[in-house]
Formats: C-alpha cells, sequence, structure tokens
C-alpha cells in the first residue's frame, strides 16, 4: 500500500508533479453497478463477502483499503475526462483488472478500466475506446466485463504461463513465453498497437502501464529492463500523441520488496509522459 504515497512523494520531488495534481472523488455502489453487481458491491463495503471470496481477492478487509478501492476508479475516470480535454493524463493508481463483474481476484476487488470505458460511452463522452493493457498478467476481468460491450476492444500482451491460470478472452490477447527480452518484446508492442490504432481508430486509449514486467519483478516471469518499460511507455504515449489520440495512463501491477523502488518503477510511465508532453509543447 505504500507504494501509492512513495510514487506521489516521488513526483513531487522530481518536479514532474506541481500544480497539475487533481484529486478524484469517492466513487459510489450506485456508481460502479455500471460495471460490477450491485450485491458484490455491497458485501465489499460492508465485509459482508466470505472468507472464500476475500482469499480469491488477496487482500484482508479494513475501512481504509475500501476507501482507496472506491476512490481509484474514479481516479481513472477523472484522468481519462482529462485527457479527452488536454490529450494526455496519468493516474497514480488503477489498473486493477483482475476484478470481474460480482468477484475480485488478484488483490482487484473494483475493474477500473471496465467502470471508465462503460461510463464514458454511457455517456457518450467517445464513440470507441482502446484498452491496451502491458501488465504482465492477463486482463481477465476487464475482457470478461466488456465481452458484450462492441465499442470498447481490449487487447492484453501477457507472461502466458502466469496468473490468472484460467483466463477470459480478451478481443485481443498476446501471450509471451516466460523470459522474454526488451527487443523482441518492444517489437510486439509496437507491431500490435500500430495495427490495433489503425484498425479501431479509438477516440481515446486507456493505457495499463504495468510494470510487472521488469526482470526482477516478484511476480513477472520476463525479462524486460527498467529502460525497455522507459522504451515501451515512450513508446505508446508519444504514438497516441502523434495521432491526436487522447492517450490517459494507469499504473497496474509491479511487486517487490523494496516499496521505494517500486514506486519508481510505477514513475515511469509518468516520466516518459513528461519526457513525450515536453517534446511535443
Amino acid at each position: 500500500m505504500s507504494k501509492f504515497a512513495r510514487l506521489h512523494q516521488y513526483l513531487v520531488k522530481s518536479g514532474i508533479a506541481k500544480s497539475n495534481i487533481i484529486r478524484p472523488k469517492q466513487a459510489s455502489v450506485d456508481d460502479l453497478t455500471i460495471a460490477h453487481a450491485q450485491q458484490y458491491l455491497q458485501g465489499l463495503c460492508d465485509n459482508g463477502l466470505d472468507e472464500k471470496a476475500w482469499r480469491r481477492i488477496g487482500l484482508p478487509w479494513s475501512q481504509g483499503l475500501i476507501t482507496r478501492t472506491l476512490t481509484a476508479p474514479n481516479g481513472t475516470l477523472l484522468t481519462a475526462r482529462v485527457a479527452l480535454k488536454t490529450g494526455l493524463a496519468c493516474h497514480l493508481a488503477g489498473g486493477t483488472h483482475h476484478a470481474h463483474y460480482d468477484f475480485g481476484s488478484g488483490f482487484c476487488m473494483v475493474n477500473d478500466l471496465a467502470y471508465t470505458a462503460k461510463t464514458l460511452l454511457a455517456e457518450k463522452a467517445v464513440e470507441r475506446i482502446l484498452i491496451f493493457d502491458l501488465d504482465v498478467h492477463q486482463g481477465d476481468g476487464t475482457a470478461s466485463i466488456l465481452a458484450n460491450e462492441p465499442n470498447a476492444f481490449t487487447c492484453s500482451i501477457h507472461c502466458e504461463k502466469n496468473f490468472p491460470f484460467r483466463k477470459s478472452a480478451s478481443d485481443l490477447d498476446v501471450g509471451l513465453a516466460i523470459g522474454l527480452d526488451d527487443q523482441a518484446y518492444l517489437s510486439v508492442v509496437r507491431d500490435t498497437f500500430e495495427q490495433l490504432i489503425a484498425e479501431q481508430k479509438p477516440d481515446l486509449v486507456l493505457y495499463d502501464a504495468g510494470v510487472d514486467v521488469w526482470q526482477n519483478d516478484a511476480l513477472g516471469r520476463l525479462d524486460i529492463s527498467w529502460q525497455g518499460i522507459y522504451q515501451r511507455d515512450h513508446y505508446v504515449i508519444d504514438a497516441c500523441l502523434a495521432r491526436g489520440i487522447p492517450v490517459a495512463t494507469v499504473i497496474g501491477g509491479g511487486y517487490d520488496k523494496n516499496h521505494q523502488r517500486l514506486a519508481e518503477r510505477h514513475a515511469i510511465v509518468v516520466e516518459a509522459a513528461n519526457d513525450c508532453y515536453r517534446s511535443r509543447s
């Protein structure tokens, strides 16, 4: 949990985060029912889920956890709204892509990506959304919730032999071999993204910039360097800006006993976004 505060502190200290920080309000259960079952959400809030459900989530209930869980999805939604106005915005949380319609999984309780996509589409703020998920783990919850949403395209590029072991079907899944290195990985990312942008012509890209692809991540199983992550994030963001496509980023997964190092790894996407923005200003 400390990575979120550390990430904010690191970006403030670096000078990237100044007067450009916007705070989201907490979402209500009614807000979140656009993507989740009301009974499930109420069980989360009231600690009414059974032990098996909490084991699947992997986190113990606390009021602080619930407050964060209800706030973070609105952070992704707010980030997307800002991106639609300015072209680019970054959320310092989000990417809880293992949360399904009526259950949580893999440290994820509410699916901010599906919630944001469904909300913006319902409001007609956009006509077509691309969710480009580069977390090392497949975005099974996002794929499942948005399976019948024709105007949201889900793409997950992930380590195939990794959690979740029972995967949902995204609109496009690209499973990677264990130990894949920078060059091969970046080639897949670029080729896939170029194809999707040309085919889908999205009004908005929601980019899940998971840093668990890093070669020393506790749960990763790929061999991507720190610089490789920066090159990946810079490419995706710059490709969107070059085409005038708004892009909103979320931090996704990352696992490390060194919490400060983890926070700095999550900062890579914000640093890349800052560099892209400055080079085009």
